[in-house]
């Protein structure tokens, strides 16, 4: 029996996520590469097929005339997976969709080169084609990720956690970082990751998203309580969720 055929793609991102499966180097990843075929994967190959089984985006959708791209990919894959913050919810790059003056301001006189001109917001590849999947996190769990290919690779319908970053740290009896003086947005941010930032003192920054019907202003008032300003606590989660927030 012919292994199912997967392509991995890039659009406006960092391809960290990409970078971050070619770290894999352990058996697991290894037993996957028994059971799949990778056709396509521009960090790796430059090798082409005509058809996907899995078809793997990470970035945002930034530019109109991506969306043809997109959509040829589409056509040629039976699923689509938006890996990453910025395929799944626009991540850091939405943070444009918030100023007029990005370009000057990040890049400086470099500004006005060809190649940085995109007038177009910075959105989740769901705003172009259908999104079967979507893996959350700058840069993604790999073993999440695995774990997701292997359940679609067995006909499951893979489980993506719709609780709290909360709920991971309690499970790992990790201290809450307002009770250490701290902040974070763990009340919430959208789980999965395992915690790893509360767990070494560092603050959850939602990279994951928000989770459905996120409470906002209650997190505005937690951050100000915490020693935050009140622009800083309204603004504070905007980095990774700036499409996901009210006002955006």
């Amino acid at each position: 029996m012919a292994k199912p055929k997967v392509g991995f793609f890039d659009f406006t991102g960092c391809e960290g996520c990409q970078i971050e499966l070619t770290n894999y180097g352990d058996a697991d990843f290894l037993e996957l590469l028994k059971h799949i075929d990778i056709v396509e994967f521009r960090e790796a190959m430059s090798e082409k097929a005509d058809h996907l089984d899995i078809a793997c985006i990470e970035g945002s959708f930034t530019r109109e005339a991506e969306r043809k791209r997109l959509e040829e990919i589409r056509k040629r894959a039976d699923i689509v997976i938006a890996y990453g913050a910025c395929a799944a919810t626009g991540g850091i790059n939405a943070l444009k969709n918030h100023t007029t003056d990005f370009r000057e301001y990040v890049y400086g006189k470099e500004a006005g080169s060809s190649h940085l001109q995109s007038n177009d917001k910075a959105l989740p590849i769901s705003a172009a084609i259908k999104v079967d999947y979507n893996v959350y996190g700058c840069p993604i769990d790999k073993y999440e990720f695995l774990h997701i290919i292997s359940q679609l690779l067995h006909g499951e319908t893979p489980e993506i956690p719709t609780y709290a970053v909360c709920v991971e740290c309690k499970r790992n009896e990790t201290i809450c970082l307002y009770e250490l003086g701290e902040h974070c947005l763990g009340m919430i941010a959208l789980a999965g990751c395992g915690a790893p930032c509360p767990a070494q003192g560092v603050p959850c920054e939602a990279c994951r998203g928000f989770v459905e019907e996120p409470n906002e202003e209650s997190l505005e008032k937690v951050l100000q309580s915490a020693g935050l300003s009140k622009e800083r606590a309204q603004t504070k989660s905007r980095i990774f969720t700036a499409n996901m927030r009210s006002e955006a």
